[in-house]
């Protein structure tokens, strides 16, 4: 229920970033309370989906620009 919340009141770029994160976050707490640590592959597939959502927002702002 939050998630439609922040969903209706935050632009579209800005939500799916902060999606991408939620895995990063589950990985935290996975190291931290259950004391699993993740595999390299398992953290290159995190940092390379925050790294699309970030590239594709700033390609959302360069083209937001050249309308106006």
């Amino acid at each position: 229920m939050c998630d439609q919340l922040a969903m209706a009141r935050l632009p579209r770029a800005t939500f799916a970033l902060l999606l991408s994160l939620l895995p990063a976050s589950a990985t935290a707490i996975g190291i931290i309370v259950l004391r699993q640590i993740p595999t390299s592959l398992e953290i290159v597939g995190i940092l390379l989906v925050a790294l699309g959502v970030a590239l594709h927002q700033e390609s959302d702002t360069v083209y937001a620009k050249r309308e106006h």
